[in-house]
């Protein structure tokens, strides 16, 4: 069975970094595309960033030179470094995976960003 596990939000200062991680059992990432996304109350989930299997990156313009996508293919783990972060990162973080005719979510981590 599919499962994508995440793990590192927190409660962190505005400037501070965060690295989150997603780790898969049941499916091999290395071959599937992975991404983050965010959902903050009363907000509609949306993109932060996206890698795939040939390693192609894509960022959320507003988090683009802050955030960083990354794998390891061997430990079966996808990361998002979050530097410079600010009060509006604030939200619950999404690990994704698609895979054909099917996408699954992970349950999602805190991240919240004081001032």
């Amino acid at each position: 069975q599919v499962r994508l596990v995440e793990s590192g939000g927190g409660s962190v200062q505005a400037g501070g970094s965060l690295r989150l991680s997603c780790a898969a059992s049941g499916s091999v990432i290395s071959i599937t595309a992975m991404g983050w996304y965010r959902q903050a109350p009363g907000k509609a989930r949306e993109l932060v960033a996206t890698i795939t299997s040939g390693q192609r990156t894509n960022y959320a313009d507003s988090v683009k030179g802050r955030f960083t996508i990354s794998r390891d293919n061997a430990k079966n783990t996808v990361y998002l470094q979050m530097n410079s972060l600010k009060p509006e990162d604030t939200a619950i973080y999404y690990c994704n995976q698609k895979i054909p005719l099917r996408e699954y979510w992970g349950q999602g981590t805190q991240v919240t960003v004081s001032s």
